[in-house]
């Protein structure tokens, strides 16, 4: 395969709505992105990320010598969390505000990142709130710059428009996109993530599999959704199990940071629908890993789904599920391939294993008809949404279909 040979230790400039850096030395490139804001008078810059990978790392102390250099006051609002909430988005601003920052660094994962997203709508539209963000009270134009360094290869985050944050008081994730929200940098250092643990190595390309499944088969994909989607599989099939078992393997890391970025671009150019919707009331319940909501969720509704797009699914999963042949009655045999390669990875857990039982599949039922925010995911699903199809893809992801 052509990324056998490729070398990762040359940085390339990548060209989405923005430029993206990647490979080994990425991170170096925080040096002229800063001289770049500096300028343009850009002299403060609110740096946002999570508490503790973005020193791990190595990256904070790249971007603190760089903001050195170029004079650069850099402040830090180091308190996001996973599924940062709106009022933690406020907070990031507030500490932007004070120091009259005209740009915004995010260091992390997904939530850093949608957190910094949204963080620089709010100090480019002064007296909005991030309520009034995720509740759609108002349509955002601009935003600050925003700088984005990737410390995972499993969201796309930092090249598209999109952020997750939970309402606060509300108990529900809320999904918004714009224009405006895309990273003008970003930088994807395969040796920045060579800390993640196993357990993290394998929900975060999880979710880029998943990502590109659901975004290959909305009614709103494109054929370039498609096709990265099909690549982006290979890619975590072929290196994901390189990585686990060698987790500093630069060139491991650096295909699956090639497939996360495909995965950002795929769903740029698409939608998520039916994993990403249906996972919601299993962390708000039960306070499970994303990837691992997701791994679970994925088979059956892969298997819901298949027969609605036999030719696309036999395609994007072909790396995993060899032998397909576009047909809607293979729906059962392509979903227990994916279950059976998830298996392989080590996540084996199903819902009856972590404690959830038949009567929860209710509940689950009434969140996800009762929270406005998935409607939009539901919508563009390739099937048509009824409680009883909710029902059965909780219901068969209680055991494994195996």
């Amino acid at each position: 395969m052509w990324d056998d040979c490729c070398d990762y230790n040359m940085v390339r400039e990548v060209r989405v709505k923005g430029i993206a850096y990647l490979g080994v030395g990425a991170i170096d490139k925080i040096d002229p992105i800063l001289g770049r804001l500096k300028s343009e008078g850009i002299t403060a810059v609110l740096c946002v990320c999570g508490g503790h990978a973005y020193r791990a790392s190595g990256a904070w102390d790249k971007a603190e010598a760089a903001a050195l250099r170029h004079g650069i006051v850099l402040a830090l609002y180091n308190r996001v969390t996973p599924s940062p909430t709106t009022d933690t988005v406020d907070d990031a601003a507030a500490l932007g505000r004070a120091i009259n920052a005209g740009a915004v660094l995010a260091i992390g994962g997904g939530s850093p990142l949608d957190c910094g997203k949204s963080a620089a709508i709010l100090l480019a539209n002064p007296g909005k709130s991030a309520e009034d963000l995720f509740c759609f009270r108002f349509t955002p134009q601009k935003a600050l710059p925003l700088v984005a360094v990737n410390l995972t290869h499993g969201t796309g985050s930092e090249v598209n428009r999109f952020a997750v944050v939970t309402v606060s008081g509300r108990s529900h994730r809320s999904i918004v996109g714009h224009d405006c929200m895309y990273p003008r940098y970003a930088i994807d250092d395969p040796a920045l993530m060579t800390g993640l643990s196993a357990e993290q190595s394998r929900y975060v390309s999880i979710n880029a599999f998943c990502r590109v499944v659901e975004a290959a088969t909305a009614t709103a994909a494109n054929p370039l959704a498609v096709t990265l989607a099909r690549e982006t599989v290979r890619l975590v099939h072929h290196w994901l199990p390189v990585a686990l078992d060698e987790p500093e393997n630069l060139k491991a890391r650096y295909g699956l940071c090639l497939a996360a970025l495909q995965a950002g671009v795929a769903f740029d150019n698409s939608h998520l629908h039916l994993a990403h919707a249906l996972e919601q009331p299993l962390g708000r319940l039960r306070n499970l890993p994303h990837g691992m909501r997701l791994a679970i969720l994925l088979p059956a509704v892969i298997g819901a789904c298949y027969a609605a797009k036999p030719d696309v699914l036999a395609h994007v999963l072909g790396p995993v599920a060899p032998g397909l042949q576009g047909m809607p009655e293979e729906a059962d045999q392509a979903a227990r391939a994916v279950e059976r390669w998830i298996f392989s990875l080590g996540i084996t857990q199903k819902l009856l294993d972590l404690g959830v039982q038949e009567f929860d599949v209710e509940e689950f039922c009434n969140f996800v008809e009762q929270t406005p925010s998935l409607g939009l995911l539901l919508s563009v699903a390739p099937v048509s949404i009824s409680r009883q199809l909710v029902a059965r893809i909780y219901t068969e992801s209680l055991r494994p279909m195996m």
